[in-house]
């Protein structure tokens, strides 16, 4: 979506890659959707002339600045300047560290980066990231055997969302589409049933995703594939197919891929923890 050209503009400025504040600035924006703001990422700042380019354009611009500095000295100057030139300047990790440091007594360390440092957890999120790509729809049934979690639905159901949002958390997950002119594989009904999870969706909030998608495919929006009669055989099926492997279903006829992402891993933590889902 192209900016207006009195846009507002978040400068997000960082001594490392600035996912965090990124991440902070986007959870407020949408609070204000559809009304754009636009999101200036200024990266990998080590030195006061760096911040002093940032202060420059936001001098001249309707703008904001938030930051996750972590050098005490590149900090101090930024609001310094920030205040001399009468710019609105957000510490996020400021107050938390110094907070910290009280309640642990111990001095940060003040080491911009370390949150990407290439530990054993940083591997194993690229793992189960690689993972969800490669048994992504069914395409190697072998994944079912692998996984940490399987995920079967009909198409539209979220799967793929949800099994990267999952990798993200280091799970293992396959996704397996639930066709009716397809027979589902037969390592889905030799796996544990605790492992696998049904995704469930209303009728009417099918067909107008379907639609949607088909829209933005530069389809006609009465192709089969969004048809009623055909979203009703399909989700017919799925359901029977559900029945039959004996799993946990969810409905996520309303909910946002997140949270249903939490639900499937209290699901799995339970199921860790007492070898049975429980409810």
């Amino acid at each position: 979506m192209p900016m207006m050209e009195n846009t507002p503009t978040v400068y997000v400025i960082s001594d490392s890659a600035g996912d965090t504040g990124e991440a902070a600035v986007r959870a407020a924006a949408v609070q204000f959707s559809p009304i754009a703001v636009q999101i200036v990422r200024v990266t990998f700042i080590q030195d006061k002339p760096g911040i002093d380019r940032v202060i420059g354009a936001a001098r001249n611009s309707r703008s904001m600045i938030v930051f996750t500095l972590v050098v005490p000295e590149l900090r101090d100057y930024l609001l310094e300047q920030a205040l001399l030139n009468k710019i609105v300047c957000i510490d996020l990790l400021g107050p938390i560290i110094g907070n910290l440091e009280g309640l642990l007594h111990k001095q940060s360390r003040h080491e911009p980066g370390i949150i990407h440092e290439l530990d054993d957890d940083y591997f194993k999120r690229v793992e189960a990231i690689e993972f969800a790509v490669k048994y992504d729809d069914g395409r190697d049934p072998s994944g079912v055997l692998k996984a940490d979690i399987v995920l079967v639905g009909v198409s539209r159901t979220s799967k793929t969302p949800l099994a990267m949002y999952l990798a993200n958390k280091r799970f293992k997950v396959a996704n397996v589409p639930l066709v009716p002119e397809l027979k589902p594989p037969k390592e889905l009904f030799t796996i544990p049933k605790s492992k696998i999870i049904g995704l469930r969706i209303g009728t009417d909030k099918l067909n107008a995703i379907r639609k949607e998608r088909l829209k933005a495919l530069g389809l006609h929006g009465e192709a089969s594939y969004a048809k009623l009669e055909r979203i009703e055989q399909e989700l017919d099926y799925s359901t029977a197919i559900m029945e039959r492997l004996g799993c946990v279903t969810i409905d996520v006829t309303n909910r946002a891929v997140e949270e249903t992402a939490s639900m499937i891993q209290d699901m799995y933590r339970a199921n860790h923890q007492h070898d049975h889902i429980r409810f």
